[in-house]
C-alpha cells in the first residue's frame, strides 16, 4: 500500500481502503469489463469519512474519481492508475421516510430500485426511473441530473431533490437538508452539485421528493406508419389523457425489428411498421381511467393515427412491452457500437434522424443507426454500428453531432459530458457559459482534484 493509501487507511480504517492489486479484480464500469486501474480505492461509510478522504487528497493534490453504480454512459467514471477512487458503496442507507411531508432522506450510495421499493411500501412513489435502476445510485443520479422515462410528468432529477449534503474538495461539508418545496433563503447551493458530474463536490446525502402512489396505471404499445402520425398521437394523448400521461417512448421501426428478431425478444406487434410507441398513463380511478384510456386508443385507431395496438392485461405483459424499449442488447452487436443521447425540438426530429442515418450509411457500407427515445421531452438515443472493426468513435460522433448544431440541440440530454463529449460541449454551450463553468471549477476546486478531465476540456489530470 502506497503512502497516501496508508494515510487514508488511518483516517477511515484499513478495511475501507483497497490497494491497486485488489482493485484490479473489479471491472472498470458496467460498459467496460477491463480490470479497474487506480492507485487505491477508498470506501467511506459516513459524510465525515468522505471529508477526511478529500482533505488528505486535496493536501496532496491527488486526483479523486467518485464511483457510484458505474452505469455512466460517457466514460466519466473510468480511473487511471494515478487516481484515487472514492466509492459510495458503503453508504446505502434509506435513513428516513416522512409519511406526512412526503420526503425521504437517503445516502448517496443507495440504489435507485431499492429506494423505489422502500418508499412504495409506505404508499409513496419516487418517480425517477431508468433501465439501470437495479445498479445506479441516488448520488450518481443527482450528479448527472438523471432523466429516464417519467420526465414528461415529474421532471428531471433536479426536480426531485429538495435538499442535499455534499463535501467540497477541501473537505468542507455543505449541508442544506431542506425538506420544503419553497425555500428562497439565499442561493440554492444544492444546484452546484446537481448535474455537475462530481466535479464540484461529492454528494453524501439527499432529501428526495416523494409522490403518493396512484391507484391506476395503463400501458400500451402502438404502431404508426409516419412520424407525422407519431406527433399527432402525442398531441392526442396529451390532450385526451390530460395530466395523467407519464411516459411516451418512441422506437423507429428498424430498432423494433432488430430487438424482436429470433433469439431476442418476443414481438408484441407485427414487425413491419415504421414507428412504435410504448406509453403510460397514471390516475386515481381505475375503472374510469381504464375506460378513458381505451376510448382514446379506439378513437386514434378509427382516425387512422395509429394502425395497431396492444394493451397488456397482466404485469408480465406490461414488462414484455417495456422490455422492447429497455432491453437493447440486440443492437449492440457486432462491436463496436456507439451510444448517444441528444435533445432537440420535436419538430426537427424526423429530418435530423434521417440526416444522421444518411451520414452513417454513406460513411460505412454496412453501417447501421438505430433510434429510440423519450421524444415527448425532446430526448432521442442513437446506437451507431459502423459494421467494421476498429475505432470509429470520432467519425460516428461527427455523424450524430454535426447535424445537431444548427438545430440548437444538445449533445447530452441526460447522460452528461464525462470524457467522451468534451470536445463537443461547445456545440451546445456558448463560450461565456463554458467560461462561467471554468470559474466555478477553479473557485470550488482550485487544485482540480475532483473528477479532473471530466465535463471541461483542458482541466487535465494533476501531476503526481
Amino acid at each position: 500500500m502506497n503512502e497516501l493509501a496508508t494515510h487514508l487507511a488511518a483516517a477511515i480504517g484499513a478495511r475501507n481502503v483497497l490497494d491497486s492489486s485488489v482493485i484490479s479484480e473489479r471491472a472498470t464500469s458496467y460498459w467496460n469489463s477491463a480490470p479497474m486501474q487506480a492507485s487505491a480505492l477508498a470506501m467511506p461509510s459516513t459524510t465525515g469519512e468522505i471529508a477526511a478522504v478529500l482533505r488528505i487528497c486535496n493536501a496532496a493534490k491527488q486526483s479523486v474519481i467518485t464511483h457510484g453504480g458505474l452505469t455512466n454512459c460517457v466514460s466519466a467514471v473510468e480511473p487511471s492508475i494515478d487516481d484515487i477512487v472514492l466509492s459510495t458503496e458503503k453508504m446505502t442507507g434509506i435513513i428516513e421516510i416522512d409519511r406526512v411531508g412526503g420526503t425521504a432522506i437517503v445516502e448517496a450510495g443507495a440504489v435507485l430500485q431499492n429506494v423505489q421499493e422502500a418508499v412504495a411500501e409506505e404508499g409513496f412513489c419516487f418517480p425517477l426511473d431508468l433501465g439501470a435502476r437495479g445498479s445506479c445510485t441516488i448520488g450518481g443520479n443527482i450528479a448527472t441530473n438523471a432523466g429516464g422515462i417519467n420526465v414528461l410528468r415529474y421532471g428531471m432529477m433536479r426536480n426531485l431533490v429538495l435538499g442535499l449534503e455534499a463535501v467540497m474538495a477541501d473537505g468542507t461539508v455543505v449541508s442544506s437538508m431542506n425538506r420544503m418545496l419553497k425555500n428562497n433563503a439565499g442561493y440554492d447551493t444544492k444546484q452546484l452539485f446537481i448535474g455537475t458530474e462530481g466535479s464540484l463536490g461529492v454528494i453524501s446525502r439527499a432529501v428526495l421528493r416523494l409522490f403518493p402512489q396512484l391507484a391506476s396505471r395503463q400501458n400500451a404499445l402502438v404502431a404508426m406508419n409516419s412520424f407525422e402520425k407519431v406527433i399527432a398521437f402525442l398531441k392526442t394523448v396529451q390532450q385526451q389523457l390530460a395530466g395523467s400521461l407519464s411516459a411516451f417512448e418512441v422506437m423507429w421501426g428498424d430498432y423494433y425489428y432488430t430487438v424482436t428478431a429470433e433469439g431476442w425478444l418476443r414481438a408484441p406487434l407485427s414487425r413491419d411498421h415504421a414507428y412504435y410507441v410504448v406509453f403510460q398513463a397514471e390516475g386515481s380511478d381505475p375503472v374510469a381511467d381504464d375506460e378513458r384510456f381505451e376510448v382514446v386508443l379506439g378513437e386514434a385507431l378509427d382516425a387512422g393515427i395509429i394502425v395497431d395496438v396492444v394493451i397488456p392485461k397482466s404485469e408480465s405483459e406490461v414488462r414484455d412491452i417495456w422490455k422492447v424499449r429497455e432491453d437493447f442488447d440486440a443492437v449492440l452487436e457486432p462491436a463496436p457500437c456507439y451510444l448517444y443521447d441528444v435533445s432537440l425540438p420535436i419538430r426537427d426530429m424526423e429530418a435530423y434522424v434521417n440526416d444522421v442515418k444518411s451520414l452513417v450509411s454513406s460513411r460505412w457500407q454496412n453501417g447501421q443507426c438505430f433510434t429510440l427515445g423519450h421524444m415527448a421531452d425532446g430526448n432521442l438515443h442513437f446506437f451507431v454500428n459502423p459494421g467494421e472493426d476498429g475505432d470509429h468513435h470520432h467519425a460516428s460522433n461527427v455523424c450524430v453531432y454535426e447535424p445537431l448544431r444548427s438545430l440548437g440541440g444538445s449533445v447530452s440530454a441526460e447522460h452528461g459530458i464525462g470524457t467522451e463529449k468534451l470536445s463537443w460541449l461547445p456545440h451546445s454551450r456558448s463560450a461565456a457559459d463554458i467560461g462561467l463553468m471554468r470559474t466555478l471549477k477553479r473557485s470550488l476546486d482550485p487544485n482540480n482534484i475532483l473528477n479532473p478531465g471530466r465535463v471541461l476540456e483542458g482541466e487535465n489530470l494533476l501531476n503526481h
